[in-house]
């Protein structure tokens, strides 16, 4: 597990079974049992907060990060590793991670 990629999270209800985008630093995965997460989500609004992800990411639809949504969460509900993002999405993942919290 690394900072960037997204993965399947199977989370409680109504939440359910969708990706979303791990955000701990490398060095956690290796000594915590959590993960800092958002959701991705095909509901789009296109506000700041918000980050366009597609297949060029390795998306199967549009969709985005939604950084309004950041949690932790228990890494054994990860299950799947869907795709790693380039550098350049990730700097504007921490752009609106910035605008989110008011950084």
């Amino acid at each position: 597990m690394r900072r960037g990629e997204i993965w399947w999270a199977d989370q409680p209800a109504p939440i359910g079974r969708r990706p979303v985008i791990l955000l701990s630093c490398d060095e956690a995965y290796n000594v915590r049992n959590a993960a800092t997460i958002a959701q991705v989500t095909t509901t789009i609004h296109n506000i700041p907060t918000e980050v366009p992800l597609d297949r060029r990411d390795g998306l199967p639809q549009k969709c985005v990060v939604n950084l309004d949504t950041i949690t932790t969460i228990r890494k054994s509900i990860l299950k799947e590793r869907i795709c790693l993002l380039r550098q350049e999405k990730m700097n504007s993942i921490n752009e609106a991670i910035k605008f989110a919290l008011a950084l």
